[in-house]
């Protein structure tokens, strides 16, 4: 139940069984979009699936990490999301090399399994991004998790757009852009991600989130 006016409410820091259940079923799903996805890039020769099947692949292990830390100390919980918020940022990077080299050395990618497989993983994120809905105002550890879904979301529009200039184009430059970015995406919610970490490991600092005195999910 939520306190009244002058409350000092902690963040919501994913101890609740429903979290986890909720959690372990996102866990699930990136998985199995990451072998789908990363199979078809290959097959489409498309960096825009790729770039999203990379973020599927970091989804998978970051969501373990969370799932890991519940219920530890903030410290723990703080240092595990700024490790998280690196690890996007390294994502990032990755992304765009790969996107630049396989740019200079393919032709155009397959437009067809492009848009199927992003009509796919977008209702996959849709699913993950409404069961994690009620959990987004969490604290650092919990808050990365929906950001990550939210951002796939987006990310997979952006891949079926790619799919459908690939098509009209009939040259590469779309997929390439939608996976420049995908990169600039992760980049921004690395950056937010650490910054919230960071406050959360400053002792006596209060974070945005504690002090909006919001109710513990259960």
């Amino acid at each position: 139940m939520a306190q009244g006016c002058g409350c000092a409410s902690k963040a919501f820091d994913g101890a609740s069984t429903g979290y986890r259940r909720v959690l372990i079923a996102v866990i699930a799903i990136n998985a199995a979009m990451f072998i789908t996805e990363l199979t078809s890039s290959f097959i489409a020769q498309s960096q825009a699936l790729q770039a999203d099947a990379l973020d599927f692949l970091g989804d998978t292990l970051t969501y373990g990490v969370t799932l890991a830390v519940i219920g530890l100390p903030l410290a723990w919980r703080a240092t595990a999301a700024l490790a998280k918020g690196v690890s996007l940022a390294v994502l990032a990077l990755v992304v765009l090399g790969f996107s630049l080299y396989r740019f200079v050395v393919q032709g155009s990618p397959e437009a067809s399994v492009i848009g199927a497989v992003g009509l796919l993983a977008l209702l996959a994120n849709l699913i993950a991004a409404l069961l994690l809905f009620r959990f987004r105002n969490g604290d650092a550890n919990v808050r990365s998790v929906w950001l990550c879904s939210r951002n796939d979301a987006i990310n997979n529009l952006a891949v079926i757009a790619a799919a459908a200039g690939v098509a009209i184009t009939g040259t590469a430059w779309p997929d390439l852009a939608v996976a420049l970015v995908m990169a600039a995406l992760f980049m921004s919610s690395s950056l937010q991600i650490i910054r919230s970490a960071r406050r959360e490991l400053r002792p006596g600092l209060e974070t945005p989130e504690s002090a909006r005195c919001e109710s513990t999910p259960a």
